[in-house]
C-alpha cells in the first residue's frame, strides 16, 4: 500500500507545531545545539524544554549521535521511533549500534537493528542472531549474498564466513560467481585470494581473467584457451567486448575466430554484435552499419537507435533513413524529425510537413526546430499551477516542511535536502504539487525542477524554468555582452539553479566552473568557496562564455558545446567539408554533449519566450554550416 506525506509523518506530529522561524529563534537552535554537542545530559533536558524551534530534533540527534548510554536506551529508542524514516533516523542509529555493539548487548542490538548496506553493522546482526539461538540455516542463507560481492568484506564478516564455509554453503558455483564478479564489475585485486578457493585445475581461469581484464588483448590469443570450456568462452566473451573499444581491427578478427571455437548461445552473440555495433557507430568505422545491422531487434534500445540514426545521417543516406524509421512505433521526436528531413531531402515535402507539424507542438529542441522550418510559432505549452490552498497550509505545516525551511535559512542545504526528499517521497502527487508551490515561493528552484520531474509535471513551465537571480545573470551577461537566456539557460542545465551544486569534476555553483577555469577567467586566483556565490559564479561563468564565444568567433553553437565538454576537444570534432550545423549537433560524438546542447538551446528558447521576445533562435541553425 502506498504510504502519503500525512500518514507516514503522522508520529511527527507528537511534538507541537511551531510558529514561523525568526531569526532570533534561530540563534537560540545554534546555541543549544553547541551547548548538547559538548555538554551533558541535564544539557539536553533544558535545551529541550526551553527551545522552541523546528530544528528541535536536529538537538537531540546532536546529543544521541555524541553521547548515547545504555540507560538512556527508553529515550533514544523512543526518538529512533519518532522520527523512523526521516533523516534524523540514520545517524542516531548507526552511532546507537555502533555503541552496543562495543558494549556487546547482543539483545539490544538485534532489537534496535535494521537493514542497512552497512556490512559491518549486517554481520554483526548475524552474528548475534547465532550467539543467541537463531536457525544456523536461515541465517547462513543470508551470508551466501554477503560472501559473493565485488569487494571485500570487514573482519565483522570473518566469523560468518568461516562458518558458512564450513557448513558447505562455499560452492564451486559461488566461488566462481564471485571470481565472475571481481573481474568484470569490481575489485581485480581479489583474483588472487579467490583463485585459490577454486578447484586446482580451474585456478588458471583466475589468472585469465586477470590477464583479460588488464589487456583485453590477451582475449585474442586462442592459445591461451585450453580446454575450449564454457569457462574459458565466458572470459573470451568478456574480453572480445572489451577489447573492441581499444583495438578495433583487432577485435574484429579476435571474434571470427572466437565465435567458430566456442559454442555461443544466440543471447550471447546479440551482446557482442551490441557492442561491436555502439563502438564502431561512435568511431565512425567502415563496418559500423554491419554491425548495427546485425543487432536482434529487441536489443535495439534507444542509444542504438541514436547511433544507427547517425550512421545514416554520416552517410547522408536519406532513403537508409525512411526506411529504418516508417513504419516503426513510439519513435522518440528527434527520431520524428529526422524521418521527415529524409523525405525532404528525397522530395516528399508533404510527408515531411506533416510530421514537422506534428514535431512543432512540443516543447523541445526539435519541436522549435520542426517549428522554425515550418514558420510556426513555438509552443511552450505552459499550464499554471492550480493547487487547493488548503492541501497547501497542510503541507506547509508539515513538521518535514517547517524543519527544510529552517534548514534553508541557516544555509545547511544538504540537509534541508534530505528533509525535503524525505517529505516529497512520502507524498502523493498533489501533495507534491502542493509542496512544489511552497518552495517556488520560497525561491528552492531545483527542489521545485527535481520535484515535479519526479511525477512528470512538465507542463509547468514557470516553475521549471524560473527567472532565478535574474538580476544577476541580467547584469553579468550585459556586461560581458551575451544573451540573458543563453546564460541563464546554461545555468539551469548546469545546476537547476542550486547555488552550492558541486559535481564529481569539481565544478562548482550556479554555472558549475572548475576553480582552475575561474582562476584563468580572472587572471588570478579565486577562493573556490567564492565560486558558491550567485554574484562571483555568474560573473566569471558569463565571462567565460564570452571566451568562449570569441574562441569559436562568435558561434554560440561551438561555444556551447565547449562550456561543456573543452574548445580543444570540440576542434577536433569539426569535419574537413562543411555540413549542415543541425547535422552536426546531431553527430556530437559524445552523448553528454550532444543532449547538453539540444537542452542549452532549448532552455534558451523558453526563456527568449517568457522574456517576451519574438521569434525562435533555433531558426539560424537551419541555415548555418559547421566545419569546412
Amino acid at each position: 500500500m502506498k504510504k502519503y506525506l500525512f500518514n507516514v509523518m503522522a508520529a511527527a506530529f507528537i511534538f507541537p507545531l511551531f510558529p514561523t522561524v525568526a531569526s532570533t529563534d534561530n540563534e537560540a537552535f545554534l546555541a543549544a545545539e553547541k551547548k548538547v554537542r559538548y555538554g551533558d545530559y541535564q544539557d539536553l533536558k533544558t535545551a529541550l524544554n526551553t527551545l522552541d524551534h523546528p530544528l528541535k530534533p536536529y538537538v537531540e540527534k546532536v546529543y544521541w549521535q555524541r553521547h548515547p548510554h545504555i540507560k538512556y536506551r527508553a529515550e533514544i529508542e523512543n526518538y529512533l521511533t519518532v522520527y523512523q524514516n526521516t533523516p534524523l533516523e540514520w545517524p542516531v542509529r548507526k552511532a546507537w549500534l555502533d555503541y552496543l555493539k562495543k558494549l556487546n548487548n547482543k539483545e539490544a542490538f538485534i532489537h534496535n537493528y535494521r537493514e542497512t548496506a552497512n556490512t559491518e553493522l549486517s554481520c554483526t546482526y548475524l552474528t548475534y542472531q547465532l550467539d543467541l539461538g537463531a536457525p544456523e540455516t536461515a541465517i547462513l542463507n543470508q551470508v551466501s549474498d554477503l560472501w559473493t560481492v565485488v569487494k571485500s568484506q570487514p573482519e565483522e564478516c570473518d566469523g560468518l564466513f568461516s562458518l558458512w564455509r564450513k557448513k558447505g554453503y562455499m560452492t564451486n558455483e559461488a566461488v566462481w560467481q564471485r571470481v565472475t564478479l571481481a573481474a568484470e564489475d569490481g575489485s581485480p585485486s581479489l583474483l588472487p585470494y579467490l583463485k585459490t578457493l577454486l578447484p586446482k585445475h580451474e585456478r588458471y581461469l583466475a589468472d585469465l581473467y586477470l590477464k583479460v581484464r588488464r589487456d583485453p588483448s590477451a582475449s585474442a590469443g586462442l592459445y591461451r584457451y585450453k580446454n575450449k570450456s564454457p569457462k574459458e568462452a565466458q572470459i573470451a566473451l568478456y574480453g572480445v567486448k572489451r577489447l573492441v573499444w581499444r583495438d578495433k581491427e583487432l577485435a574484429l578478427k579476435a571474434w571470427e575466430k572466437l565465435e567458430n571455437m566456442f559454442s555461443y548461445s544466440d543471447d550471447d552473440k546479440a551482446g557482442v554484435y551490441y557492442s561491436f555495433a555502439l563502438s564502431l557507430a561512435s568511431s565512425g568505422h567502415k563496418q559500423a552499419s554491419f554491425w548495427l545491422n546485425k543487432v536482434p531487434k529487441e536489443r535495439q534500445d534507444r542509444k542504438l537507435m541514436q547511433w544507427q540514426l547517425a550512421n545514416l545521417l554520416k552517410t547522408q543516406d536519406w532513403a537508409g533513413i525512411a526506411a529504418f524509421f516508417t513504419g516503426k512505433d513510439n519513435l522518440t521526436l528527434g527520431q520524428q524529425y529526422w524521418l521527415a528531413y529524409s523525405y525532404a531531402q528525397r522530395g516528399e515535402h508533404q510527408k515531411a510537413e506533416q510530421i514537422w507539424a506534428k514535431v512543432a507542438a512540443n516543447r523541445d529542441y526539435y519541436g522549435f526546430l520542426a517549428a522554425a522550418r515550418l514558420g510556426l510559432p513555438v509552443a511552450l505549452n505552459n499550464a499554471p499551477l492550480q493547487v487547493d490552498q488548503q492541501l497547501v497550509d497542510k503541507v506547509s505545516n508539515a513538521p518535514g516542511f517547517k524543519r527544510a525551511k529552517a534548514l534553508h535559512e541557516l544555509e545547511r542545504y544538504t540537509s534541508a535536502r534530505r528533509e525535503w526528499n524525505y517529505l516529497t517521497n512520502t507524498s502523493s502527487d498533489d501533495e507534491k504539487l502542493a509542496a512544489s508551490k511552497l518552495a517556488a515561493d520560497h525561491q528552492w528552484h531545483d527542489s521545485v525542477i527535481f520535484t515535479l520531474a519526479t511525477i512528470k509535471a512538465w507542463d509547468y513551465v514557470e516553475l521549471r524554468f524560473p527567472f532565478a537571480f535574474q538580476n544577476i545573470f541580467e547584469r553579468y551577461s550585459k556586461r560581458n555582452k551575451i544573451d540573458v537566456a543563453w546564460s541563464i539557460a546554461i545555468a539551469r542545465r548546469e545546476s537547476s539553479f542550486a547555488p552550492d551544486a558541486r559535481s564529481h569534476a569539481n565544478a562548482r555553483g550556479l554555472m558549475q566552473l572548475l576553480p582552475s577555469t575561474a582562476d584563468y577567467i580572472n587572471k588570478g586566483s579565486v577562493a573556490s568557496s567564492r565560486l558558491y556565490q550567485p554574484r562571483t559564479n555568474v560573473m566569471l561563468g558569463t565571462r567565460y562564455l564570452q571566451y568562449l564565444k570569441k574562441k569559436n568567433n562568435g558561434n554560440e553553437i561551438l561555444a556551447t558545446a565547449s562550456y561543456n565538454a573543452g574548445y580543444h576537444r570540440i576542434k577536433r570534432w569539426l569535419p574537413d567539408e562543411a555540413i549542415p550545423a543541425e547535422l552536426w549537433i546531431e553527430l556530437i560524438p559524445y552523448r553528454e554533449t550532444r543532449d547538453y546542447v539540444k537542452n542549452v538551446f532549448a532552455y534558451r528558447q523558453v526563456y527568449h519566450t517568457r522574456l517576451n521576445r519574438e521569434g525562435n533562435i533555433l531558426a539560424p541553425i537551419l541555415t548555418m554550416k559547421m566545419g569546412g
